[in-house]
């Protein structure tokens, strides 16, 4: 979707909502840095083995 899309659909008042929220919410904690980026990086809670890696 692009931005102007996104602001057909939700409009001005909305979006400027959302910048606005999301300004005021303080910046994640440090162990919340780590637990995402360990969900983000392995989504399945696993590393893929060699051989999952070659057969693909």
């Amino acid at each position: 979707m692009t931005p102007a899309e996104r602001r057909a659909l939700l409009g001005d008042a909305v979006i400027e909502r959302i910048h606005r929220e999301v300004a005021e919410t303080p910046a994640p904690s440090e162990d919340v840095i780590a637990s995402l980026r360990m969900i983000l990086t392995r989504p399945a809670g696993c590393s893929p083995t060699a051989t999952q890696a070659t057969a693909a």
